[in-house]
């Protein structure tokens, strides 16, 4: 599938500040005059390109030490088995959390122990990390979810600082004249990225949902915005 860019048009705030004269401030000082404060937003929609798939086991039992014994011979096993699929960047696998704690009766002795222990499966191979999914039947899937690579992010960004930069420069230009000045020169200015995710498709199970034998777990990526803001101000000349 072809990772297609969407440009939004960018948004641009403003504030003027001092076009009024001034009066001098105690002191002798006098505020800044005919600044103009701004900012613009840069925005492009990129395909998620990044796939998270935690796997889980639970057990219980009486005996806390069986319990962790039990966890740490599946996860040892699923681990085995994940390994032989890994590759870096396309399938990268590492364990996440392993909880174990104790279950209480109505007046708070102690029934038995439950534990939990997760398999995280992430890359970009999306195909190969949901077959894999599929065929560690030992675990259930927790969780699905997806995010950016550091690759597309990075050029996300530079996209969207160029929109932004080009809006503010642009805003600046046309205000000055609106004002009556010839032009600007800049005097501060501050470069911010956020990543949102405008049609999430995070898959937060309520009940942990089992993989059939071989079957790939069932994925589908939405898109996600990356948006720069470039706030600063000007003085008009």
């Amino acid at each position: 599938m072809k990772n297609a860019i969407k440009f939004i048009v960018p948004c641009v705030a403003l504030a003027v500040a001092g076009l009024a004269a001034a009066q001098p401030a105690p002191g002798g000082w006098t505020p800044p005059q005919n600044v103009l404060q701004l900012s613009a937003n840069g925005t492009v929609e990129v395909p998620q390109d990044m796939l998270s798939i935690t796997l889980q086991a639970t057990r219980e039992g009486n005996d806390a030490a069986v319990v962790q014994s039990q966890l740490k011979q599946v996860l040892d096993a699923a681990l085995a088995e994940a390994r032989k699929s890994a590759q870096p960047g396309q399938l990268d696998v590492r364990t996440g959390n392993f909880n174990l704690h104790p279950r209480y009766t109505r007046d708070g002795k102690t029934a038995g122990w439950q534990g939990t222990a997760e398999l995280v499966l992430e890359g970009r191979d999306f195909a190969r990390v949901s077959q894999l999914a599929g065929r560690l039947d030992s675990l259930t899937v927790g969780n699905i979810s997806y995010g950016l690579s550091r690759e597309t992010r990075a050029k996300a960004e530079g996209e969207a600082q160029t929109l932004a930069i080009d809006a503010f420069k642009q805003k600046a230009s046309v205000l000055a004249r609106d004002f009556g000045f010839g032009g600007y020169t800049l005097r501060e200015v501050a470069v911010n990225a956020e990543y949102g995710n405008p049609m999430p498709r995070v898959m937060a199970m309520k009940a942990p949902m089992a993989a059939s034998a071989d079957a790939p777990v069932p994925v589908e990526p939405g898109k996600a915005n990356v948006v720069v803001n470039v706030s600063g101000s000007v003085q008009l000349k």
